[in-house]
């Protein structure tokens, strides 16, 4: 259905346009990640990683609203491509540290430059201060 096609009453709800808008921007990011054999949860542990250092299978999960239970498919999955390392904890060898390799920075740079790309590619539309005001917007909306 082209937009055009829906009820008066649809075209102009927030809620439908935010929806539609994010299915648009789901669909461009998994489809550019899906390009360097990631996917979106993959980037969600690099990034953590990268900014937290290496911490626990709890901790990724916390940090990335991954559940615990996805989560050890996801490491696995990282882990078969050397992008981390799983060693057991020092402190307590019941759990397992997640540290990001080397090679698992230079893959999160290639992705950082990729989402980077869709950024611009969904907000094409707006100019820059349109940009930073939306994204103000919503996270104010987020926040509430």
């Amino acid at each position: 259905m082209e937009d055009r096609e829906a009820p008066v009453r649809l075209r102009g709800l927030p809620s439908r346009l935010l929806a539609l808008t994010a299915a648009r921007a789901d669909r461009l990011v998994s489809e550019g990640l899906a390009e360097q054999d990631a996917r979106k949860w993959h980037y969600a542990v690099l990034a953590a990683l990268d900014e937290h250092g290496p911490t626990s299978q709890a901790g990724l999960s916390r940090r990335t609203g991954i559940y615990r239970s996805d989560l050890v498919a996801v490491i696995n999955e990282l882990a078969d491509r050397g992008h981390v390392e799983r060693t057991p904890d020092p402190e307590d060898r019941r759990r397992n540290v997640i540290t990001m390799t080397a090679r698992g920075g230079e893959h999160l740079v290639r992705l950082d430059r990729v989402l980077a790309d869709i950024q611009e590619e969904l907000m094409e539309p707006l100019s820059k201060a349109e940009r930073a005001l939306l994204t103000s917007l919503l996270e104010r909306m987020l926040d509430h």
